[in-house]
Formats: C-alpha cells, sequence, structure tokens
C-alpha cells in the first residue's frame, strides 16, 4: 500500500479537491479543511492503516502528532505503520 498517495487521495477527498492539486507543502488550512474536517481525515486514516493516531482534536497542539503539512501528516502515518508491523 503506498502510505502517501492514500493520505493525499483521504485529504483530497476532505476537501473536495482532485488527488494532484494536494502539494506535500500543503497545509490543511490552505486546502481549506476545518478542524471537523480534520477529525474526519484522521479517522479515515486509521481506518486505511488499521492505526491508532495519537491526536486529540479537543486541543491539536498538545498531540505529539504533527499536522502542519501534508509531508508532516505523511511522515507521521508511516512512521505509525511501520512501528506497527
Amino acid at each position: 500500500m503506498d502510505i502517501k498517495n492514500t493520505v493525499i487521495g483521504i485529504i483530497a477527498e476532505q476537501a473536495v479537491l482532485e488527488p494532484n492539486d494536494v502539494k506535500m507543502d500543503s497545509t490543511l488550512e490552505s486546502l481549506g479543511i476545518d478542524s471537523l474536517g480534520l477529525v474526519e481525515s484522521i479517522f479515515a486514516i486509521e481506518e486505511a492503516f488499521d492505526i491508532t493516531v495519537p491526536f486529540n482534536a479537543n486541543d491539536p497542539s498538545e498531540s505529539d502528532f504533527d499536522i502542519s503539512s501534508v509531508a508532516s501528516i505523511v511522515a507521521g502515518i508511516e512512521k505509525l505503520v511501520k512501528e506497527q508491523s
């Protein structure tokens, strides 16, 4: 499974964009994803990879998971998938 393309696909779907429109340096905010969209994206990513993302929806700044860009999300998911395998 290609983690990068799967994560980009989930984020693109949430932003109602084509996957080609989602760049690695994009922020979720720049893609138009609000806090609810972020939570839905995290749930979809957890389901797609059968992992638990250490993310606190009530206080994202307190989470150990970096959501500052698409690249940081992909890197975090790759790390979690590797740790769980």
